[in-house]
């Protein structure tokens, strides 16, 4: 049954994050190293300390088990002052997993303000000339990634009343449909611009196989950014722009889980888990906000399909002896070989977070 294995998994990951807080306490780790979490390794960019304490609220929400929602507030608040970060573009990432979660279950204002203030740090990045938010690697710079952290925009906009704020997140959107959105629903993961001018350069990619082709994480970024960015405005634009990046993805993917770069000849990787897993989520959300129409049926399918390819033991790390992480098959950087064929921390949250979504609803 497909709701006994999802839960199952469910568990294992509860076991594995309980294993990682008692073994390796306020670790906030990025990716494993030979399946180990606590190891010396390069970051490239702090932007996945919000993920352990993500894991721990979801468990809460789910369980209703108060030691998951003590650790959720303790690890949360190892993010404290993070809010006012301007070197990392990640701001969503980093606090709507972990202090949104946090203040949609209390509904406290010293935590919301948390929240609010992430948002408008993110919001500095903004380029006016060229219409974008820089990404951490350079000032004329863009990446895919940054649509799964206008949410804490559009949130704070919203919130305070701050058009500008909204306005700030709409123009990114438009921008990225413009230069990252190809006319076949694929995405480039970098864009550049001319400082002077604001004109667009061209693009690049720093973690897929060349530049004019598809970065698989980047590809289930866009489809779940998009999508979430429609939730969070109606704006009808964002939809479409996430219907099209998910309909490249299921083409692509018949499989369930993508490699690195579907472009790339002979991967010496096969899977990377973690863009299956975002995308999973993506593709679920996807299916509920295009209800009745028959791009739901086709999203909710494939979600559920990579889903029942995750849970299998080929990456469910369940049957491995000491492997630290959740799911196996994932990459963080390739190029650089940074967590190459390992568990990989946002990989984790994004698994967990589709399954929690999955077990509300009906999935047999």
């Amino acid at each position: 049954m497909r709701a006994e294995a999802y839960s199952k998994a469910f568990g294992f990951a509860e076991a594995q994050i309980r294993a990682l807080v008692s073994n390796h306490p306020k670790l906030l780790p990025v990716y494993t190293k030979n399946g180990k979490w606590n190891h010396k390794g390069e970051p490239w960019t702090n932007w996945c300390e919000g993920f352990p304490a993500g894991l721990m609220w979801l468990f809460f929400e789910r369980t209703g088990n108060p030691e998951w929602h003590k650790l959720a507030q303790e690890y949360s608040s190892l993010l404290t002052g993070r809010e006012f970060d301007r070197d990392v573009h990640d701001q969503g990432f980093l606090f709507w997993s972990s202090w949104k979660r946090w203040f949609d279950l209390s509904g406290e204002k010293d935590v919301q303000d948390v929240v609010i203030q992430a948002g408008k740090t993110q919001a500095m990045r903004f380029n006016d000339k060229g219409r974008f938010l820089r990404s951490f690697q350079a000032s004329n710079s863009t990446f895919i990634d940054l649509m799964m952290n206008v949410n804490v925009i559009f949130y704070a906009g919203r919130e305070t009343g701050d058009r500008r704020l909204e306005d700030i997140a709409h123009e990114h959107c438009y921008t990225s449909i413009r230069y990252l959105l190809r006319g076949d629903g694929s995405t480039a993961h970098e864009a550049l611009f001319d400082l002077a001018s604001g004109e667009c350069l061209g693009t690049g990619t720093h973690q897929g196989w060349r530049d004019d082709s598809t970065w698989a994480r980047g590809q289930a970024w866009a489809l779940y950014g998009f999508g979430e960015a429609f939730e969070l405005t109606g704006e009808a634009m964002y939809l479409e722009a996430a219907c099209r990046c998910a309909d490249f993805y299921v083409k692509n993917t018949p499989d369930g889980v993508p490699p690195n770069d579907w472009d790339e000849p002979k991967p010496c990787f096969p899977y990377e888990s973690s863009a299956a897993a975002a995308a999973a989520g993506g593709l679920w959300r996807l299916a509920n906000l295009t209800e009745s129409s028959d791009r739901s049926l086709k999203y909710r399918k494939a979600a559920l399909g990579t889903v029942d390819r995750l849970v299998s033991s080929e990456f469910l790390a369940d049957k491995t002896p000491g492997w630290e992480g959740i799911l196996r098959h994932g990459i963080y950087h390739e190029g650089n070989g940074y967590g190459v064929d390992e568990s990989v921390m946002f990989g984790e949250y994004f698994f967990v977070e589709v399954l929690s979504m999955m077990l509300s609803g009906n999935i047999e």
